[in-house]
Order: C-alpha cells, then structure tokens, then sequence
C-alpha cells in the first residue's frame, strides 16, 4: 500500500513531515546571539512574527545545537532577513565544526548581538520566553529594534536556494 503521492506506506511521521515541508518555500534568516563562549549563529527558516502590539517575534532552534548554549544565555538576539545573493552566507552558518563569522565582516551591535553587512533587513529582540518544545527550544523575543535595506530575497525550497520574483498581475 501507497500513500497518495506514491510513498512508501512504511514512511514515518517524521520522514512525511519532512518531505512535505521541502514543498514549502521560506525565507531564509540567520540568528545571532552571543553567550559565554562569544559570538553564535545559525540558519534558520522557522522565523516568524508573534504579535504586533507588542511587537514579538519567534523562532525555533534544536535544543542540541551548537548555537543553542549561547542562545539561553543571550539577553538578546537578531534576525538577518537574508537577501538573494546571500546563499553562500546562509550555507556557511547552516555547516556545523567550523567558525561561521570568519571572514564576514560582522560586528557587535549596540545590543551585544552579530551584526551581519548586507541583509535585507535585520531586527533585534530582546528574548522575553524560551520554552521547550519535543527536541528544539521555541524562542520569543521582543523587537528594540529593527532596520531595512530591501531587495529581493533569498528562498529555501526543496533543499535548496532560490529567489522571488513577483507575479506582475499582483
């Protein structure tokens, strides 16, 4: 017996939910906080808004990540929005064992967090609750400050990066 689209019954759950979100185009982000050990960051596409009043914001991260330790610690944390040409910059922070800031040109925020160049557009929050959720940490924070470059995104779909283009009819 088949599911619908001709996978293998046997299929777990994860391994559904998994192969059904690769079908769900995101933008990309990276985060950034800093901890006892220094500077942490890593790709995510969970980002999402909370609420506008007050302004919140959340994202999950695997309470096993590397990132993880410093994000707990962290007072606060920023959200690059990344832009289309920043697929290599995306990459580097999704590898694990290396040191993801080198070479970036990135600097301390007024708020202790990284400040990445050349994102599209960038928030920093304040982290106001972490909760455990299964094997990753949501994490909510509230926006202090946020600013904006533009330009056309940088998208993950089905395992890979790509960009946007709008429909000219709207």
């Amino acid at each position: 017996m088949t599911t619908t689209d001709e996978r293998p019954a046997t299929a777990t759950p994860a391994d559904l939910l998994r192969s059904t979100l690769r079908q769900y185009a995101s933008g990309v982000t990276v985060i950034t906080a800093t901890g006892p050990a220094g500077p942490a960051g890593f790709t995510a596409t969970s980002f999402t808004s909370v609420s506008l009043d007050p302004a919140l914001v959340s994202f999950y991260v695997s309470a096993t990540a590397s990132s993880a330790p410093a994000v707990r610690a962290a007072e606060a944390f920023t959200v690059h929005v990344l832009r289309h040409g920043q697929r290599e910059l995306a990459t580097r922070f999704a590898r694990s064992g290396i040191d993801r800031f080198a070479g970036t040109g990135w600097h301390t925020g007024p708020h202790g967090t990284p400040l990445l160049p050349g994102a599209a557009a960038r928030l920093t929050a304040r982290t106001v609750q972490i909760t455990p959720v299964a094997d990753h940490l949501l994490v909510v924070g509230e926006v202090v400050t946020a600013d904006t470059d533009g330009g056309a995104p940088l998208v993950h779909h089905d395992g890979g990066y790509g960009g946007f283009a709008a429909d000219p009819r709207g």
